[in-house]
């Protein structure tokens, strides 16, 4: 079996498990998010606060906000390994892979830090 270090899940199968777990969460979250929008539709400030403010919507905002950090890395990863080749771009595909993955990393770090400060507050 061939791994990757960079690979999220160590192996194409336990991505592809990953990518579909962390669906699952985005798509049960986002509905619940627009169930609540619909239900209440002149949503003031202060009724939005308030959702957020409970423990179990910060969470489930937190929860929503590593699976996504988690299936945008597995995607993003596929991306660069299966279209910044050598046949595509020459020798200095390496390189150009390492630099866009190495960027995606900084920007998932520095959302997901970004998200966590807002979620709770910090």
């Amino acid at each position: 079996m061939v791994t990757n270090v960079t690979s999220f899940g160590r192996s194409g199968l336990y991505d592809w498990v990953i990518q579909r777990i962390t669906a699952v969460v985005l798509a049960v979250y986002f509905v619940a998010l627009l169930g609540y929008l619909l239900i209440n539709p002149d949503l003031t400030y202060q009724q939005w606060q308030a959702l957020f403010a409970t423990t179990w919507v910060r969470i489930a905002s937190l929860l929503a906000l590593l699976a996504l950090c988690a299936h945008a890395w597995i995607g993003l990863w596929t991306i660069s390994t299966d279209y910044l080749t050598a046949d595509m771009i020459g020798a200095k595909a390496t390189v150009i892979r390492f630099l866009f993955q190495t960027a995606c990393v900084v920007l998932m770090f520095i959302y997901l830090v970004w998200g966590i400060q807002i979620l709770w507050g910090i």
